[in-house]
């Protein structure tokens, strides 16, 4: 079982130092950071993705304990929570589903891309969260499309009130990761 080969301290460690920059940047949330986290610099890079699917099979298992039920499917939000719910997917071996930012204009013209079902028990991977606005957006377009959205994880929780705002909707939240963790200080 991946567990008991996981260093926390080690993928902590390699994300802060590949994807920590520094500087000013406007985050997603319209707030502006001394500092920023580039996911697709982690997520790009199988060192670290790899233990990260380990991670999030963990803290998957533990939430469908929390919510009393298991998950039939993950889900990622676009761009960023498509890498990592195509890994943890497939560490353990559910299906999952992209959400899309707004629904496509071609083709089938759909929202979320994989196969949803009325009341299928389904959880949220995040990369980065700050006040989890991306997050609750693409749970309300799977609660749309019938779902039942057990809960949101994400990778890194910036510590300014994506969780309070998850957790204020009705949902279980947990992270893998706090900025803490990754020895960030604003």
């Amino acid at each position: 079982m991946p567990s008991t080969t996981i260093d926390r301290a080690s993928i902590a460690k390699a994300i802060a130092e590949v994807s920590l920059l520094r500087g000013t940047f406007t985050l997603r949330s319209g707030r502006t950071s001394s500092y920023y986290l580039d996911k697709y610099l982690f997520s790009t890079r199988p060192e670290v993705l790899r233990p990260l699917a380990g991670l999030f099979s963990e803290h998957v298992r533990a939430m469908e304990k929390k919510a009393g039920t298991k998950a039939v499917r993950l889900a990622g939000a676009e761009l960023g929570g498509i890498p990592l719910v195509t890994a943890a997917a497939m560490e353990m071996g559910l299906p999952c589903l992209f959400v899309r930012n707004k629904k496509k204009d071609y083709g089938t013209a759909k929202q979320l891309e994989g196969v949803v079902n009325k009341d299928d028990a389904v959880i949220l991977l995040e990369d980065v969260a700050t006040t989890g606005g991306q997050a609750l957006e693409a749970v309300g377009s799977l609660k749309e499309s019938g779902a039942r959205v057990l809960g949101v994880i994400a990778t890194i929780d910036r510590l300014e009130g994506a969780r309070e705002n998850i957790e204020g909707a009705g949902l279980l939240f947990d992270a893998l990761f706090t900025t803490k963790d990754l020895g960030v200080t604003a």
